[in-house]
Parts: structure tokens; C-alpha cells; sequence
């Protein structure tokens, strides 16, 4: 077990700093000091001197450094006297009983053991010789404290610094409670700008602006002045200013504070409301999370989750909605070039761009029609859900696209798709032989159609300046091209289909509701729901626009409150082939009424219009009875002489 320490032996220079500090440890440590020793020594004094001093004293030496000189300078240099200091604390001393004396804890130096201290460098140091000016205050100010001993000394120094540092916390509190204070005064007492100041920012912004730019703290400060006065506008707004003002200022500080165009900001500004504006402009300058989907048709889940996390990536599951993805947080290796993703276990793909098809629901041995399938996510995620079975065409108008098309069909083992180069607008017209002649028809079509790109602003900041009216209008008139293309290829007398996925990464009113508002006018289609459990619903009014009021079931998503791309997902399900006409003029029926069947119902206005004119027919007699009885009764009257 090792040597047992016999305490007889080593001679005991006295207790430690923290056996001072405890009641009662001198008594417990006298017991072990040998017979010859009266009293404790001090740690800090004697025990710690090196053996050297009192033996130079002994041979009739001069110590180094203390007294006497070798050289030529002895005649006029005297060694200082070195001054005593009394000893701090409480003496001890045994008793003829055996018992404890408070006596001095310092012991008078003896002959072996009265020595010089030398300091880790060598060198001598004399108490008061060396001593800087500062040391020598120091122990001035403890020599005048005098009752005070050593042990209370220093915890008063303890108490001291604990002290100032709670002074120091409580400063710094007192200056952050200021500042909070200056800021809530600084919003409640918001005012807007003079026109002065506006033009000033303006001049300051054009000609000096890579010199001085502008102070984006004193616009963040001014926004959020802005919004608490415009929530709270009848009590905290300025007296003669207006609201219109306000928004006004409101715009051109989010343009300048987040680099939007005027017209962008006006848009969202009429989408959203105003603190969730805030939040949708912020999530944008964040970037979505990095998501996979995995490829069930060479892997699970589980089996990739693990090999990932022993190559290092840190991931989760994407969310109880899914089942096949994943969300990477961070990876030791690339993630788009480990072994897993070249062998084609998973695919690098947006959250919300699975929405659309687990939306589509596809079935399997279904015929799918894909018609902008760049760059192939959604088409490998159809032949996932269809196991490989039935028939995909993945068509798009773009050649250059196609190529990362068929490297990922490739990739991720999918042999059920058909990849076709046409303009989606003139498909169903092209392609009508092979269409109907052959395939009967599709019995599900996926439309991701073309956008102007609002909803993923965090992955292209360049949207924020370089879309206006003319983009929005050009996509939404491609829009409705292509999706009544998409209803005219479904089949709506599918066993099992009838369905068109319409969806965009888009936010604009114009280029989701809108669209889909026009395809229920002209095709016989219904909105039915998408089967997603989250998302917002459609809008079925728009500032003074009205929509059909099934537009509920259509859904939107945000970066701001789901964490995923903006998106807008809507389902159709079309219950007719026909595609219904204009209606003719009422004349041209009114002409040729036997033509028209009895099955055809006149709308309500033309009945009103009929029946009112039969009724003035019945009230007045035709025109040649009356001329016939005013002549008979002209005969009769006899005639004046």
C-alpha cells in the first residue's frame, strides 16, 4: 500500500494559509512539533528563506546586497537599516500543560535558520531595498492598521474585490436599464422626418455613397418606431400626419434597410400584414436548411442515416410528414460527393419541392405526365412512389436542362420514365395521335411551372431588384397557358386518376390564385384537397379582387413560418373531357328555335326578357284593329251643316 508518513520525523514549520483559516487546526498541529520548538513559524517568512544569510553572518561575511561595499563607493555608501515590522496575528505558544498560548506565530530566528530570500531569478531581495514605491504605500496602509491580522487583512481584501465587482455588475445594469430607457423614450417619442431630411439622406446616398453610407442602425431604429406607430395609429401617430405618410416612409426604409425594389416591397406589403412582413424579409436574408430525400428504391432511411453520421454529417429527420427526408445541419465531407449520393441512395432536394408530389399521390402501373421536369427531383420521386411500375413521361422545353434530367434518372436507378424535349403549351396538340391514339390519355399531370422565383429569395438575392410588373404579368400569362395545356391531357374518365398538381415558388397572387381562378372558368375542373396537413389556405379575396371560394383548400408556404422555400401547391380533379364554348348571341337562337333541343336550358335574363315581351304583346292590341274602328266610327257620326 506504500511508506506511512510518520510526522515525528519531518519537522512541522507551521500550518498552511487555509489551516489558518480554520478554528482550532494550530492546536491539532502543535501535537506533532517536536519538544525543542515553542512555537509556529510563519509560512510566509521564515520557512520560505533560502539557508544562506545567517551563514555569511556566521564567518564574518558581508551579505550580498545588504551591508558593506567592495568596491570604491563603501567610503560614501552605507547600507540602509532594514526597518522592523511587527508581527500581524495571533501568537501561539504551548503551555507547560500541553496546551495552546496565543503567542506570536513568528519564532525568533535562529542560527540555522535566519537566512536571506532569494527570489526565482537568483537575486536577493531585501525588504524594504527593492521595494517599488507603490509596495512601500501598501505596507504603510497595513503597518497603520495595525489590530489587524494577516488572515483578517486579506479577507477584507476578498470582501473588497467581491465588492467592486458587484459595483462594476451593478454600473453596468444601471447603463443598460439607461439605454433601454433612451430607446423606449426615442420610440415613443417617433416622429416622422421633414422632407428636409428625407432629401438630404437621399443627396448624401447618391452622390457620397461610397464614402458614407447610410447609417442601417438608425434605419432599423426609425422601422421599428414606424411599426409600433402604425399599429397603435390612433393614439401614438403625429398630429397632422397621415397613414399614407407612414407606409410611405416605412417602404423606403425596408428598401434601403434590405436592398428590395420600391415595386417588390408594395407587393409583399399588400401580402402581408405588417409585423409578419418583418419576419418573411428577415427569413429571406437566412438560408433554408439543406435537405435530402431519400431513394427508396436502393436504400432506406435508417440504413443512410447511419452511413452518413460515420462519415461525419450531422442530420435529422426532415418532419413527421415525411417519411423519406432528411435534414443535414453540418457535414465533415462534401454532401453532394460522398459514396451514398454518387451510387444514387438519396437526392440533394428542397423540402418544399416534395410537396407537390406527395400532393399528386401517384399510383402505381399509372401513366404520369411530368411537364417541366428539370432537373429531375420530382420525376425520381414519382417513380419512387410508383415503385418503378407504370410509365412517366418527363418532358421539358429546355434541351440544355434535360442532360441533368437523365443523369439523375441514371443516378437513381429509374427505368420507368420517357424523356421527351416539347413546348408544354403545345402538348396535347403535338402529341395527339400519341396522346390519346396510344395512351388514352394521362391519368395524373404535374405542373411546376415556370416563376418569377419570390418564394426562394434566399437562394437568388438577385429577385429582389430585377423583377417588376411586366415579369410578374409575363409569368402569369405563361402560367395559364400551361395549365389549361396540363388539363387537356388528363383523361378525366381514369379509373384511378383525373388529377393535376399545379405549383409554383412563387408568392405572387398573380401567378397562384389568379391562375388557378382562370382554369375553373375554363376547363371543367374542381379544386379538391391536396392531403397536406400544414400550410396556409389560398386567398379567396384580393384586395378587389373575388376568387372561387374553394381556393381554400389550395396551400401556401412560407419561409417564415414552416422553414422551407416559398411555395403554392393546388389539386385539381377534372370531371369532363369536353371543353365548353362561348355562349352564342341570344338572337341567333331566337331565329332557329326548333334547332335548339329541349335539353338546353335559356339562361335566366333571356326568360325575363321573353316574358316581358309576350306580357306588352297581350296588353296591346295590334295596330290595324284600331285604325279599322276609328274609321268605322268617323262613318257613323253624322255630319255638321
Amino acid at each position: 500500500m506504500g511508506r506511512k508518513l510518520d510526522p515525528t520525523r519531518k519537522e512541522k514549520r507551521g500550518p498552511g494559509r487555509k489551516a489558518r483559516k480554520q478554528r482550532g487546526a494550530e492546536v491539532e498541529l502543535a501535537r506533532f512539533l517536536p519538544p525543542g520548538k515553542l512555537g509556529l513559524v510563519r509560512p510566509g517568512a521564515a520557512s520560505r528563506r533560502p539557508k544562506e544569510k545567517h551563514a555569511v553572518k556566521a564567518a564574518g561575511q558581508t551579505p550580498r546586497g545588504r551591508s558593506g561595499f567592495s568596491d570604491g563607493n563603501s567610503k560614501w555608501l552605507a547600507p540602509a537599516k532594514a526597518k522592523k515590522i511587527p508581527s500581524k496575528g495571533n501568537n501561539v505558544e504551548l503551555s507547560s500543560d500541553g496546551e495552546v498560548e496565543e503567542g506570536s506565530w513568528e519564532m525568533e530566528e535562529e542560527d540555522g535558520s535566519s537566512e536571506e530570500m532569494v527570489d526565482d531569478y537568483g537575486a536577493s531581495s531585501s525588504e524594504e531595498e527593492e521595494l517599488l514605491p507603490i509596495e512601500k504605500a501598501a505596507l504603510k496602509q497595513k503597518s497603520d492598521r495595525g489590530g489587524l491580522s494577516e488572515d483578517d487583512s486579506e479577507e477584507e481584501e476578498e470582501e473588497e474585490v467581491v465588492e467592486e465587482a458587484s459595483k462594476q455588475k451593478m454600473g453596468q445594469k444601471e447603463e443598460e436599464s439607461l439605454d433601454l430607457q433612451l430607446n423606449l423614450d426615442i420610440d415613443e417619442q417617433f416622429k416622422l422626418p421633414t422632407n428636409e431630411q428625407i432629401e438630404r439622406e437621399d443627396i448624401l446616398f447618391i452622390f457620397f455613397l461610397p464614402a458614407e453610407p447610410p447609417d442601417l442602425h438608425i434605419i432599423h431604429q426609425r422601422i421599428k418606431g414606424n411599426m409600433e406607430v402604425l399599429q397603435d395609429f390612433v393614439v401614438k401617430r403625429e398630429e397632422g400626419r397621415t397613414r399614407q405618410e407612414y407606409l410611405a416612409l416605412l417602404r423606403r426604409d425596408m428598401a434601403a434597410y434590405y436592398s428590395y425594389s420600391d415595386f417588390l416591397l408594395m407587393k409583399l406589403m399588400d401580402i402581408f400584414p405588417l409585423p409578419e412582413l418583418i419576419n418573411f424579409l428577415e427569413a429571406n436574408e437566412v438560408p433554408r436548411p439543406v435537405t435530402i430525400r431519400t431513394n427508396t428504391l436502393k436504400t432506406r432511411r435508417r440504413d443512410l442515416a447511419q452511413a452518413l453520421i460515420n462519415r461525419g454529417v450531422n442530420l435529422d429527420p426532415l418532419g413527421k410528414w415525411s417519411k423519406t427526408g432528411l435534414v443535414i445541419y453540418d457535414s465533415s465531407v462534401p454532401i453532394g460527393a460522398t459514396p451514398e449520393y454518387l451510387a444514387g441512395h438519396y437526392m440533394l432536394q428542397g423540402a418544399s419541392s416534395l410537396l407537390p408530389v406527395m400532393a399528386l399521390a401517384p399510383q402505381e402501373n399509372e401513366r404520369i405526365l411530368d411537364m417541366c421536369c428539370a432537373p429531375g427531383g420530382k420525376t425520381s420521386y414519382i417513380a419512387q412512389l410508383m415503385k418503378n411500375t407504370g410509365m412517366i413521361l418527363a418532358n421539358d422545353s429546355n434541351a440544355e436542362r434535360l442532360r441533368s434530367v437523365v443523369g439523375n434518372l441514371h443516378r437513381l436507378g429509374v427505368t420507368n420514365a420517357v424523356v421527351s424535349n416539347c413546348d408544354g403549351r403545345q402538348f396535347p396538340k403535338v402529341c395527339s395521335c400519341l396522346l390519346w391514339g396510344v395512351l388514352g390519355g394521362f391519368d395524373r399531370v404535374l405542373l411546376d411551372a415556370p416563376c418569377s422565383g419570390t418564394g426562394v429569395i434566399s437562394k437568388d438575392p438577385a429577385v429582389k431588384t430585377n423583377k417588376d410588373e411586366k415579369d410578374i404579368l409575363r409569368c402569369a400569362h405563361l402560367q395559364k397557358e400551361l395549365i389549361l395545356s396540363a388539363i387537356d391531357s388528363v383523361n378525366a374518365a381514369s379509373e384511378t386518376g383525373g388529377y393535376i398538381v399545379y405549383c409554383t415558388c412563387s408568392i405572387m397572387v398573380e401567378e397562384n390564385e389568379w391562375v388557378v381562378d382562370y382554369a375553373l372558368k375554363k376547363r371543367n375542373v374542381r379544386l379538391v384537397a391536396t392531403g397536406l396537413d400544414f400550410g396556409k389556405e389560398g386567398f379567396t379575396r384580393f384586395k378587389d379582387r373575388r376568387f372561387h371560394p374553394s381556393l381554400k383548400s389550395t396551400r401556401r408556404f412560407y419561409p417564415h413560418t414552416h422553414n422551407m422555400d416559398g411555395f403554392f401547391v393546388a389539386k385539381f380533379k377534372k370531371f369532363s373531357n369536353a371543353i365548353p364554348q362561348a355562349q352564342k348571341e341570344p338572337a341567333v337562337e331566337a331565329a332557329t328555335p326548333s334547332a335548339v333541343p329541349d335539353t338546353v336550358m335559356e339562361p335566366q335574363l333571356k326568360k325575363k326578357k321573353l316574358e316581358g315581351s309576350k306580357v306588352d304583346k297581350e296588353q296591346k292590341p295590334p295596330q290595324p284593329a284600331l285604325k279599322k274602328r276609328r274609321s268605322l266610327q268617323a262613318q257613323r257620326r253624322p255630319l255638321k251643316a
